[in-house]
């Protein structure tokens, strides 16, 4: 399958050290099977720090993950335990570490959610409803080792 990373810069080869820590899913290298959704976050990088929106296309054969020893997490919704494993990254307190994680992308004002959750303004039901994605559920990869890039392949 075809995988899409959105960004201000051409990704050539992955480096991980470049990934910025406290995102959804921990530091690591984030994508999306749709490509309107990674232009998007191109055009908003572009934005935010300049040059052009440049979409990376990555293939993913997913099949190989069945066959390896990669720790995989999945989130086929939004959840609960979604939210809580979304919530411990971004502050900066994962409970695990996993190679690949897929799951829905959070809203753009995750910050915004956890500190009110912090001070108790929200519950985590409301925290969770809040983080939903405000254009509809969208999924996104997270692959967070080096044993995990090894299944992307530029093109």
């Amino acid at each position: 399958m075809k995988l899409f990373h959105g960004s201000n810069i051409d990704i050539q080869i992955i480096d991980l050290e470049k990934s910025k820590p406290n995102k959804d899913f921990g530091k690591g290298f984030y994508l999306s099977a749709d490509y309107d959704q990674a232009m998007e976050m191109a055009e908003f990088r572009a934005a935010l720090m300049g040059g052009k929106p440049i979409v990376s296309t990555f293939e993913f054969d997913e099949s190989l993950i069945t066959e390896s020893s990669l720790k995989i997490k999945i989130f086929q919704d939004y959840s609960e335990e979604w939210s809580d494993f979304v919530f411990a990254n971004r502050e900066g307190a994962p409970t695990e570490q996993y190679d690949i994680v897929y799951g829905p992308i959070a809203n753009d004002k995750v910050g915004l959610q956890i500190r009110k959750l912090k001070d108790g303004s929200i519950d985590k039901q409301e925290f969770l409803n809040r983080l939903k994605y405000m254009k509809g559920i969208t999924f996104q990869y997270f692959f967070g080792t080096e044993d995990a890039l090894k299944f992307l392949k530029r093109l």
